[in-house]
C-alpha cells in the first residue's frame, strides 16, 4: 500500500462479526503464563501480607508481654509462682545441653509427656540423649516426679519473655523442643525457629472452643504454627482444625492420643487393694475424679439419692485442685447425716472423703464400683475419660467433653455414659452396680482399647528422623 492507505481496525469483542477472516494466533502459551504471573504476584502479596501481620502481631504480644511486667505483673507472679522462681526468670543451672526439651504445662500433659519420654529412652538413640522436662504448675512437676522419676532433669518453665526465653535456652542449648498439647508460646517458637532448633507439638489437640478463639487471629496464630516442623495430633478432628487455621495438611500427621500408652503403662502399676479399706463392707465405693467448682454439689446430691438403697455406700471426690478440697468438704455440710473430711485425716466412720493431694485418682478409680469423670457438667471440657475406661470401671460424664472428642464414641461403644443433672448421675451410678452391667461394660472398654495405642512410639519416629 501507499503512504496514507486506510487500515481498517476491527474491534474484537464478544458478539462482534468479524467483517474479513484473520488467521487465528494460538497465544495460550502467553495467557498461561500471564494466569502464572497473576498468581505468583498474589500469592507474593499473601505471603508479604502474612508476614507483617506476623510480624505486628509478634511486635504487640512482646509490647504487651512488657507492658504487663512492667506495670506490676512480676510482682505479681513472683508471689503466686514462688516455688522455681529462678528458673521461670530463665536462669538455669546444671542442666544437660544438647538434648530434647519437653514442655508440658501441668498433669494431663505430663501424663502424655511420660509416655514419649518412655519411648524415647527405650530407643537406642534417643537413650543417650539427655531430656529436660519443664512444667509450669507445682502439680505437674509432682506428677512428673513419680511418673518419670531421673528419667528427665526436671524444671519450670520460663516465662515468654524475650529476656528469660533466650537466657534458657542460652543454657540449655535442645536439639529439640517438643510442646505437648495445648502449649503454644509464641515468644518460645519464634526464638527456637530464629536458632534452628526444630520444634514439634506432640499429642496436639484443639477443641471447638479454642478453635474458635484462634479462628479470630488467624493470620497471627498461623504464623506462630509455623514454627512447629510437625504438628503431631491426636485425632482426624484435631487435625481438621488446624487445616481451617491454614497450616499446611503435610505438616500435621495423626499419630493418636499418647494419653493412652500412658495409662497402659500405668495400669500395670494400679494397685485396688491399697484404698480397699476405703469400702465399708460390701456397700459400694463411688469415685468422683477432677472435679471442678461447680459440679461437688451435684455429685454429692447424687450420692445421697443413692445412699437411700444403699446406706453403707461411700463417696471419695478428687478435685481438679488440690486446694479446693476444704471448699468441697463444706459442700457437703448442708446435709447433716453425710460426715464429709479429708482423705488425709479420715475418722474411723465417714462418708465422704475429699483428696487433699495430687496422684490418687488412678489407684482410686481402680477400686471403685463406678466413677465420675468432671470437668464436665460445667464448661471446662471435660476431663481424662479413658482412665476409668481402661480399668473397666463404669464412668458417667457430663456433657462437655469438648477437650476429648473420642468420648462420643466411647459413649456408643458403651464404654462410657453421658449425663446431664444430678438424677441422671444417681441412676447411671444405680444401673453400674448391676453385674451385668459392670461386665458389658468392660467389653466395651476392651473393644475400645483394641483400636488404640501405639501413639508415643509414632510421635518419637517422627521427632527422632530430625536429630541425625
Amino acid at each position: 500500500m501507499g503512504a496514507g492507505a486506510c487500515v481498517p481496525i476491527i474491534l474484537d469483542f464478544p458478539g462482534a462479526a468479524d467483517p474479513m477472516p484473520r488467521p487465528r494466533i494460538d497465544r495460550s502459551h502467553r495467557s498461561l503464563r500471564n494466569v502464572r504471573f497473576c498468581m505468583e504476584v498474589c500469592a507474593l502479596q499473601d505471603t508479604k501480607r502474612e508476614t507483617w501481620t506476623w510480624r505486628a502481631g509478634m511486635a504487640a504480644y512482646r509490647l504487651g508481654i512488657s507492658a504487663f511486667f512492667g506495670g506490676g505483673g512480676l510482682r505479681w507472679l513472683r508471689k503466686k509462682y514462688a516455688v522455681g522462681l529462678d528458673e521461670r526468670m530463665g536462669r538455669l543451672e546444671g542442666v544437660p545441653e544438647g538434648g530434647v526439651w519437653v514442655h508440658a504445662v501441668s498433669v494431663g500433659e505430663v501424663q502424655s509427656a511420660s509416655a514419649l519420654i518412655r519411648e524415647m529412652k527405650g530407643d537406642g538413640r534417643g537413650a543417650t540423649l539427655p531430656c529436660l522436662l519443664s512444667t509450669v504448675t507445682q502439680t505437674g512437676r509432682e506428677m512428673a516426679e513419680r511418673l518419670i522419676g531421673e528419667a528427665a532433669r526436671m524444671i519450670y518453665s520460663p516465662w515468654d519473655t524475650p529476656k528469660y526465653v533466650r537466657s534458657a535456652l542460652d543454657a540449655a542449648r535442645p536439639r529439640a523442643y517438643v510442646a505437648m498439647e495445648t502449649e503454644r508460646w509464641p515468644q518460645m517458637l519464634s526464638e527456637l525457629k530464629a536458632r534452628g532448633i526444630p520444634a514439634f507439638l506432640a499429642n496436639g489437640r484443639l477443641s471447638e472452643k479454642s478453635f474458635g478463639k484462634l479462628r479470630k487471629q488467624a493470620p497471627f496464630w498461623r504464623g506462630v504454627l509455623s514454627c512447629f516442623e510437625r504438628l503431631l495430633v491426636r485425632f482426624d478432628e484435631d487435625r481438621e482444625h488446624f487445616l481451617a487455621l491454614g497450616v499446611p495438611a503435610e505438616r500435621i500427621v495423626v499419630t493418636g492420643d499418647c494419653k493412652v500408652d500412658a495409662l497402659k503403662a500405668r495400669k500395670e502399676e494400679a494397685d485396688p487393694s491399697r484404698w480397699g479399706h476405703l469400702r465399708r463392707g460390701d456397700a459400694p465405693l463411688f469415685v468422683a475424679g477432677s472435679t471442678h467448682r461447680g459440679e461437688d454439689e451435684i455429685v454429692i446430691a447424687a450420692f445421697r439419692e443413692l445412699r437411700s438403697r444403699h446406706p453403707g455406700a461411700r463417696l471419695v471426690i478428687v478435685p481438679r485442685h488440690p486446694e479446693r478440697a476444704l471448699f468441697v468438704v463444706a459442700a457437703a455440710l448442708p446435709y447433716p447425716e453425710l460426715q464429709a473430711d479429708l482423705l488425709s485425716r479420715l475418722p474411723e466412720d465417714w462418708d465422704v472423703a475429699v483428696a487433699d493431694r495430687i496422684g490418687p485418682l488412678f489407684d482410686l478409680y481402680s477400686a471403685a464400683d463406678a466413677a465420675f469423670v468432671g470437668g464436665s457438667l460445667v464448661q471446662k471440657g471435660g476431663q481424662n475419660p479413658l482412665e476409668p475406661a481402661l480399668l473397666g470401671i463404669p464412668a458417667a460424664h457430663g456433657p462437655d467433653m469438648a477437650d476429648f472428642p473420642d468420648t462420643a464414641r466411647m459413649d456408643r461403644m458403651g464404654a462410657a455414659k453421658r449425663v446431664g443433672n444430678c438424677r441422671e448421675l444417681a441412676d447411671a451410678w444405680e444401673r453400674a452396680l448391676a453385674p451385668s452391667e459392670r461386665e458389658r461394660v468392660r467389653g466395651a472398654c476392651r473393644d475400645y482399647f483394641d483400636t488404640l495405642g501405639g501413639a508415643a512410639g509414632r510421635t518419637w519416629e517422627v521427632i527422632r528422623s530430625y536429630l541425625n
